[in-house]
């Protein structure tokens, strides 16, 4: 199966980011890739975006700044992770953010 879309969303606890990958596959099947190194997989990505709002998890391509202001950091700052590997992805997938003065 072959992935025909990659969707980054997060969610900010305290000074803590937390990341999850959406992957839509050609079988209409969907991947999320979670913050512990788990996939878990949906009948479509419908119901694999639920899931997702329902843990309080947002959109990172639906963010403006003053969404990513109200969590605790600026667009400017953080982009979505990146590994050559769900491995080495999994080293990045939670991160802390930067104090602000």
């Amino acid at each position: 199966m072959n992935v025909i879309e990659t969707q980054w969303w997060l969610a900010a606890l305290g000074d803590t980011l937390i990341w999850a990958r959406l992957q839509i596959l050609d079988s209409g099947i969907a991947e999320v890739f979670d913050s512990d190194g788990g996939i878990l997989r949906y009948d479509d990505d419908a119901t694999a975006r639920m899931a997702l709002l329902d843990a309080e998890f947002r959109a990172f391509d639906g963010l403006d700044e003053d969404d990513a202001n109200a969590l605790g950091f600026s667009l400017e700052e953080i982009e979505p992770p990146h590994g050559d590997d769900d491995e080495a992805l999994l080293l990045h997938m939670v991160q802390k953010l930067s104090l602000r003065h």
